[in-house]
């Protein structure tokens, strides 16, 4: 299938606009889509091709929109809805939480809730404590919400068209700093399932498991101690919830060393369940080092460029951790 390089965004979009095109029950809403072509630009051009009743622009009430969208899900459509910042999700929790992620099961499976929540998400970017966090680890707790977390453009067409079909609700981070990112991406049609890893580099010294941006970042330590003799394995896990336990677990019981990495905090974070589920199972006996992971620090994200660098995890701290099980 011939491919070309375009930027994460420009991925997201034309996922978008091919489900729309091959769907009409699929529709786009959130603030200051239309016009404004969203916060980072992700829209451009929808409003042209599809219009007012499919491309919505909403009121700023998350509450409103977000409810508007489980109602919708339940009644047939499939509505793709953009949260801003995935920090917002705290204005519309109960929407998300109690009505999106339960009415499947509280109906005995007769009422399907087919709906997608877009949400930018992690820091990087400067605009302070109420718009930079990661905030997965929360959405990941709670049974009937599955969870979608890309790293490239490729996995973020693929996981998104994938995500629009599905009949669950879909929690869909899109980590800002990786929007003008780029990456291969086929020009033809083609999904990505949900819950399936992916392992981007190959190795047997040591695992590597992460996801979002901080892949990226992984890849680069990985190639770097590559120079020194050091063979890291960076495996994506692409989704959060479901979750490929299965991979995680061969990954684990070929290197026998573990660093696990994410942006959001290293305190409660979703990598204390990555964890959890390698000491639970027979990976647990192939360690030959304790597991070490690295996240943000416990604070929230400072608006200054310097502290805000700081408490995000980085480059030189990732391949600390690594150099100390090696």
């Amino acid at each position: 299938m011939p491919e070309r390089e375009i930027t994460y965004a420009n991925a997201i979009k034309e996922a978008m606009c091919e489900e729309m095109r091959r769907d009409p029950d699929v529709y786009f809403m959130g603030e200051d889509i239309g016009v404004y072509r969203g916060a980072f630009g992700v829209s451009a051009g929808m409003l042209d091709e599809f219009g007012p009743d499919r491309v919505i622009d909403t009121p700023i009430s998350e509450t409103a929109f977000v409810g508007a969208g489980v109602g919708s899900a339940i009644t047939g459509t499939r509505p793709i809805v953009e949260l801003m910042f995935s920090d917002f999700m705290a204005v519309c929790y109960d929407q998300i939480i109690n009505q999106a992620a339960k009415t499947r099961y509280m109906c005995g499976g007769k009422v399907k809730v087919p709906m997608v929540i877009r949400t930018p998400s992690g820091g990087g970017t400067g605009v302070a404590a109420q718009h930079s966090q990661s905030l997965e680890q929360m959405y990941c707790h709670v049974p009937g919400l599955k969870v979608v977390a890309p790293s490239t453009p490729y996995d973020a067409k693929g996981l998104l068209k994938s995500a629009v079909r599905d009949d669950n609700c879909v929690i869909f981070l899109e980590q800002k700093l990786l929007y003008h990112s780029k990456g291969m991406v086929p020009e033809g049609e083609y999904t990505i399932p949900l819950g399936a890893a992916d392992v981007k580099r190959d190795g047997s010294d040591l695992s590597v498991i992460t996801y979002g941006r901080t892949v990226q970042m992984s890849i680069s330590v990985a190639d770097r101690l590559a120079g020194e003799g050091a063979s890291v394995e960076v495996l994506d896990l692409r989704t959060l919830s479901p979750l490929d336990e299965a991979s995680i677990i061969k990954s684990v019981r070929k290197t026998g060393k573990v660093v696990i990495v994410h942006e959001a905090v290293k305190f409660g974070g979703f990598g204390g369940e990555i964890a959890g589920v390698i000491a639970d199972s027979e990976a647990f006996r192939c360690l030959d080092a304790p597991i070490k992971r690295v996240g943000a620090l416990y604070s929230p994200i400072p608006f200054n460029p310097i502290l805000e660098k700081t408490v995000l995890p980085s480059e030189d701290r990732i391949e600390k951790a690594i150099r100390e099980i090696l």
